[in-house]
């Protein structure tokens, strides 16, 4: 009797360390908070199992994300403390410690794209985290943001484009060659 338990518990593990990273890093940018974060994931992965949904690849992705999204959002509705992303994009995990050369390069670096990222719109910089951090696609994106494909299109051009200027990177040629 415990092969259906087992089996359950082996198929939520493996979508837990597959996704599990990803969510938790997303949560936390929407929240500001590593252990609200933590409490939205926990959350999406036992509505999951609730849910018996047979949700397979990018469709479970997607609504991995969706239930994520929706959770943190019910969260900062609840405490009535919906502040903007680029406070929180300020904020950095610690990692390997770098030479002390390195640090002051990569923290000057770091603010300046912190600085770029904060001036976008919170649209923008939503599905540039989802596409560029989380990878998904721009259809997933439209299904955990309720945009349009097209729009995210649009939005992740549009916001490409303005850190292009902003860092003053020539945009790539036809030919695959930087100008």
């Amino acid at each position: 009797m415990s092969e259906p338990t087992d089996n359950l518990a082996a198929w939520l593990g493996g979508i837990m360390d597959e996704h599990e990273g990803p969510l938790l890093r997303y949560a936390e940018r929407i929240l500001g908070d590593a252990d609200r974060g933590r409490d939205a994931v926990q959350d999406t992965f036992m509505r999951l199992l609730k849910s018996g949904r047979d949700l397979q690849g990018s469709h479970l992705v997607q609504w991995l994300f969706t239930v994520c999204r929706n959770r943190c959002l019910d969260i900062c509705r609840k405490e009535r403390r919906m502040g903007p992303l680029g406070e929180i994009a300020e904020r950095t995990l610690p990692g390997a410690e770098p030479t002390p050369d390195d640090a002051v390069s990569g923290a000057e670096q770091a603010t300046r794209v912190t600085a770029a990222m904060s001036a976008l719109p919170a649209n923008q910089r939503e599905v540039l985290r989802l596409r560029f951090q989380n990878g998904l696609s721009y259809k997933q994106i439209a299904g955990v943001t309720g945009l349009s494909a097209s729009n995210v299109g649009f939005l992740i051009h549009t916001a490409v484009q303005r850190l292009r200027k902003r860092f003053k990177v020539p945009p790539p040629s036809r030919d695959g060659e930087k100008r």
